[in-house]
Formats: structure tokens, C-alpha cells, sequence
């Protein structure tokens, strides 16, 4: 069986120039990256509302292939002759180099050049790291040189950030003192994904609105407890002019040649989980559907997609693809992982909690139409099968089952049809909570209707982040919950459809130019760590040819 890259490398693409023209692009529309990536400088001007979202249920160690179904769904409904486009987000090095893997789908639905797209792409993440960490040096800098805003060190919010899993910069002491080193003082790197700079970039209308989001960063606190804004530090446009780039959308295909655009990459379990809202308004401007995914399982990424995105830039989904795997719902039924291949309609039975949650979840709190897309594996039995497309049935949503990693957009066809059709449906979208809401009020909302929680405990140095952000006139922003992907719950043993947990808040750090709060539950880290063997150390390169082994 070929390998992901092996697939990617036998199949000879077309000129961007080519899938551009698909698109009504033009020259003068795209700025070239060699021959198979450009950036999009086209006029944000969406003609359609046929915006489709995939999501799935909480994800396992064996990958559902939430983005791989988005990629073969878009492959499917252009075979349908359709006018498509993906919006997906980039991925990161970390996860690249760590267990995860990649974002670029896998089979023969992926888009490409996949080791492109998996390594440094067109440096957007690179750009996003450095704009960061601008902020770090200009902020450490003032306070050597004097420190005229009186920026308390021990109450510094903005922390550095890298494009990597190092769980060794966590916690650090930066600044070694005397009259050249710097301030000592306690300091930490979060995952560039986690980056308010890549939420900011991901939320951002233009450049006017990115440059007033960066202001409003609030990178500290000075000794009277007021906040420090990043205009404070006079950095803004400094900023800004090392994200004029990474702002414009990337042009790639997949291995059919269906347009996709790829850009931004803030993760799910830390962040909003969505690519940026320029990237899926162009591709609403340049063809009749528009597919998009967000991260994790739908209680992250979708949640956040609805109650964020679609709140700022005034989105309505038409259609939401939930990806499910029977071997996914037998591990939630408490199957081990050396055995989800062989058939257990019972383990499926039990399992299937999971999914049931998230489609009710879909259909009565957020009143979004639900297709459900069964990722067949070739270990999938008929009976496992079938009870999956019984129970969809039951709760009036439509299920389809993809075969895309296999046949490519020929395996999703029926999957394609079926988001035809329930486009056609009535749609009720609502989000999870108000605007005016409490902050207190809005996590109590996600934790009761979406987790299933009985209720949220808050931690004492929750309760104090939070009297400073009601203190600092940020007390009703929307919230952006980091918490495991594994469960509903913020315990990632707690499979299935966990019920009478209470949501342990740890922490809540605002985030004032992303314009949500972060609320910090369980053990969740804004910094991952590197397994004890990570997919680097099985990486090669060949001296001559440079062909890459080893990237999935």
C-alpha cells in the first residue's frame, strides 16, 4: 500500500495559474510562489451562502479524517460539476514533527504540493512567530529602558511563541540582569498556533481591522492594575508590516485539481480552530460552494466556528458534515486499540453515545442542518455499518458513507449528494449564547448544552483573571474554551457521552484584540510537548534527489 506521499508524488499537478483560471483569476489576481502555490489578492465580494462545515466527533489516536473527508467531498461535488473551493487552515511543524501529523488529508484526497504544505509553505506561520515575538522584544526592551508605562513584570500576559512542540519553554526566566541583559523575570513560550497574533490574523476584515486588533492587545498589567495595551508600546504598524504578506490567502489544488485555499492555523483544544475569515470569504466570492473545516471534535472546533466565527463575520453554515469512524465509536465503547478491526456491534452500540451527542448537540443547539459522513475503513462490517445509519436516521439526520482516501472524489459521491440535498432544507442557526451574556454566564452555557456539564468550578486564580477582565470593561466578550479534544468533558478518559461532571476552569486570559477570552480547563497546555518517539525521528532525506520518506 502507497503512502501518503507516495500517492501525493505520483500524481502530476496542474500549473497554479491553471487552477486559478477556475476561479475567474486572472494574472494579475495571484502573486506566484513557484509553480503549484500562489497568494490571492483578489476583492473580497461573496456571491454565495453555500457555505458547508465539517467537523467530527471526538477525535481518537487513529485520526477520524475530518480533513480528508473535506477535501474528498469538495473532489466529490466537482465530479457533480459543481463550482467548489476549500477553505482549510495550514498546519503546524509541531504537530508535523510530533504524532499527529499533518493537514493536508491523506489517500488520494489531499491537496498539495502536500510537503510544501506540511513544512514552511509560504512562511505565514513563520511571519506570525516573528510579528509575535516583536511584541516580546519591544515590551522587554521598554522595560530596560526605563519602563515609562510602569508595566508590572510579574503581571506580563504576552508570551513568546514557536512554531514547534517544546514543553522545556513552558516556564523560563528570560533576562539576565546588569546593564546589558535585561529584566529577569518569569516568562514562557506558547505554540504559535496559539498565538493571539494568528487568532487576530484569522478574525481580521482587512488590514485597518488587523492593525486596530493589535492594538488592542493587552500585553500587561503596570503597578496601579491597568492594562497595558500593545498601541501603548508604539509596535503596531511595525507589527502589522510583518503580516502584510501572511494576510493574503494561499492557492493550492488537490490531487484532482478542485481549488483550495489554505490559510491560518490556529489549533481547536487552544484556540478557535478555524482557518481566517478573509481566506473563506474569498473563496465565497470566487465559486458556488464553499467547503471549510474546524478543528477537533465538534464540541471545539465547531462550537468555536459557530459561536465565534460565524458571530464576527456574520456567517451562517448551510450545511455541517459530521465524520464519523466505527472504529472510533467501538474505542468509545471501551474496545483497545489493537482490536477495533475486528466487528463488535455491541462495542459500536455503547460507543455511539459519542456521535449521538454531537449531532443533537448540532440540531438543537445550534438548529444546523447534519449530515454525517461514515469514513469506511475496509475492517468495517455491514452490521457495524448499519447500526450507525439506523441511529442517524432516528434522530432525523442525514448519513452518507465516504470512501475518499481509497476513490478520491469518485468514493464521495453519495456523501456529495446528500449535502446537496440538505442544502435545500430549512436552516434555524443560533448560537450557544447572547452577546450581552456574563462571561461566567456564556461558559456555563458551552459546559451545560454543549459538554453536558452540571455546572463549572472555577479556580481561585480563575476568579481572580477574571474580576481583572471584568475590571478592564472585557467582562461580556465571547469565550474561546481550551480544554482536551478526547471528551466532552476537560478529562480525556471520560469517553462516550460523559454525564455528571462538573468543567474545572484553570485559568482565563484575555485576548483583547482577538476580541475572546481564553478559558483554560484540566491540564491543557498552550505549549504541546513531543512524544517519547515523534514522527521526526523517522524522517529522512535523500543527499541527491532531496526526496523526503518518513512525512506521512
Amino acid at each position: 500500500m502507497k503512502t501518503d506521499i507516495e500517492i501525493a508524488n505520483s500524481v502530476e499537478l496542474e500549473r497554479i495559474e491553471k487552477v486559478a483560471a477556475r476561479l475567474g483569476l486572472g494574472g494579475d489576481d495571484i502573486e506566484f510562489y513557484g509553480k503549484y502555490k500562489a497568494k490571492v489578492v483578489c476583492d473580497i465580494k461573496p456571491k454565495t451562502d453555500k457555505l458547508v462545515l465539517v467537523t467530527a466527533i471526538n477525535p481518537t489516536a487513529f485520526g477520524e479524517g475530518k480533513t480528508t473527508t473535506s477535501i474528498g467531498l469538495a473532489d466529490g461535488l466537482n465530479k457533480l460539476g459543481k463550482s467548489v473551493c476549500l477553505a482549510l487552515r495550514e498546519p503546524s511543524l509541531g504537530p508535523v514533527f510530533g504524532v499527529k501529523g499533518g493537514a493536508t488529508g491523506g489517500g488520494w484526497a489531499q491537496i498539495a504540493p502536500m510537503e510544501d504544505i506540511n513544512l514552511h509553505f509560504t512562511g505565514d506561520l513563520h511571519a506570525i512567530t516573528c510579528a509575535n515575538n516583536l511584541i516580546s522584544a519591544i515590551l522587554d526592551n521598554h522595560i530596560h529602558q526605563g519602563n515609562e508605562l510602569r508595566i508590572d513584570p510579574t503581571k506580563i500576559l504576552w508570551k513568546r511563541c514557536l512554531d514547534m512542540n517544546d514543553r522545556a519553554l513552558r516556564s523560563i526566566v528570560c533576562g539576565l540582569g546588569g546593564s546589558v541583559n535585561g529584566v529577569p523575570r518569569q516568562d514562557g513560550f506558547n505554540i504559535t498556533a496559539a498565538s493571539e497574533v494568528m487568532a487576530i490574523l484569522c478574525l481580521a476584515s482587512d488590514m485597518a481591522d488587523l492593525k486596530r486588533r493589535i492594538g488592542n492587545i493587552i500585553v500587561a498589567y503596570n503597578y496601579d492594575n491597568e492594562p497595558v495595551y500593545c498601541r501603548d508600546l508604539g509596535v503596531v504598524d511595525a507589527v502589522a508590516i510583518t503580516l502584510k504578506d501572511a494576510m493574503r490567502p494561499n492557492l493550492v489544488q488537490t490531487l484532482e485539481g478542485t481549488p483550495a485555499l489554505v490559510h491560518g492555523g490556529p489549533f481547536a483544544n487552544i484556540a478557535h480552530g478555524c482557518n481566517s475569515i478573509i481566506a473563506t470569504k474569498t473563496a465565497m466570492s470566487l465559486a458556488d460552494i464553499v467547503v471549510t473545516e474546524a478543528g477537533f471534535g465538534a464540541d471545539l472546533g465547531a462550537e468555536k466556528f459557530l459561536d465565534i466565527k460565524c458571530r464576527v463575520a456574520g456567517l451562517v453554515p448551510k450545511v455541517v458534515v459530521l465524520v464519523a469512524t466505527v472504529r472510533a465509536l467501538k474505542y468509545n465503547g471501551g474496545i483497545k486499540k489493537e482490536d477495533v478491526a475486528i466487528e463488535n456491534v455491541e462495542a459500536v452500540g455503547k460507543g455511539i453515545s459519542n456521535l449521538v451527542g454531537h449531532i443533537q448537540n448540532l440540531k438543537n443547539v445550534y438548529g444546523v442542518n447534519v449530515v454525517v459522513a461514515i469514513n469506511k475503513f475496509a475492517t468495517d462490517s455491514d452490521r457495524e455499518i448499519e447500526l450507525v445509519q439506523n441511529t442517524c436516521k432516528e434522530l432525523g439526520a442525514d448519513c452518507a458513507l465516504c470512501e475518499c482516501w481509497a476513490k478520491g472524489g469518485e468514493g464521495s459521491i453519495e456523501l456529495a449528494n446528500a449535502v446537496l440535498g440538505a442544502m435545500d432544507k430549512p436552516n434555524n442557526f443560533r448560537m450557544c449564547y447572547d452577546d450581552d451574556m456574563t462571561m461566567k454566564e456564556k461558559i456555563n452555557a458551552v459546559a451545560t448544552k454543549v459538554y453536558g456539564a452540571v455546572g463549572v468550578k472555577y479556580s481561585a486564580k480563575a476568579e481572580q483573571s477574571l474580576a481583572l477582565i471584568e475590571k478592564a470593561g472585557y467582562g461580556k466578550m465571547p469565550i474561546c474554551i481550551a480544554k482536551t479534544q478526547y471528551s466532552f468533558s476537560d478529562d480525556a478518559t471520560k469517553l462516550g457521552r460523559p454525564v455528571g461532571f462538573e468543567l474545572n476552569v484553570q485559568d482565563i486570559e484575555i485576548r483583547g484584540g482577538a476580541e475572546f477570552a481564553v478559558v483554560v480547563c484540566g491540564s491543557i497546555m498552550l505549549m504541546p510537548g513531543l512524544s517519547k518517539k515523534p514522527s521526526a525521528l523517522g524522517m529522512t532525506i535523500d543527499e541527491k534527489t532531496l526526496e523526503i520518506k518518513g512525512l506521512f
